[in-house]
Formats: structure tokens, sequence, C-alpha cells
């Protein structure tokens, strides 16, 4: 069975979200948030097609962030936080 990039990532980056979502509700989710970005970046980094998964997982952590919506500012930092996390976390 071959899966896209797409396939690898959007379930990590759902994570993040939900995460987020959470965080917007008033729940602390500092912990989980690196736990689940750690996770991430480890097992789409032990994967034959590592750079171009972290790229997209990056890349789509930043875009989500980028086109959340201005008025909830924590949902906003939780993004922000976990893609500076992964970029972190590259091991380029």
């Amino acid at each position: 069975m071959n899966q896209t990039v797409v396939d690898l990532v959007t379930p990590h980056l759902l994570r993040i979200v939900d995460l987020a979502s959470q965080a917007d509700r008033g729940v602390n989710v500092d912990w989980h948030l690196r736990g689940a970005v750690e996770a991430t970046m480890r097992e789409l980094g032990d994967l034959w097609n590592a750079q171009a998964l972290v790229a997209a997982y990056v890349h789509g952590l930043e875009t989500a962030a980028a086109q959340a919506p201005k008025a909830r500012p924590v949902y906003v930092r939780v993004l922000q936080t976990a893609a500076a996390t992964a970029r972190g976390l590259r091991r380029d």
C-alpha cells in the first residue's frame, strides 16, 4: 500500500489542531503539545522520505497558524508554538 505525504502527515496535523481547540477552551495543553510534536518528528524522521514529510508537517503547521482566526489568540499561539517546536527539532 503506497501512502502519500498527505496521508502520512494529516493525522499528525489534526492532532495539533485538536490540541489547539482544547487550549482555546481553557485546557492546559503545553506538555501534550510538546510530546505530540516530538513523537511526530521522531516517527516521520524515521521514514525513508523523512525530509519531505517533515517539511510538509512544518509547512502544514505554519499554514494552519497563518490561516487561523486572529480572534482566537490561544488557538493561534498553540499552532505557532507547534510549528516553532517542529522547526527546532528538524534533523536537516
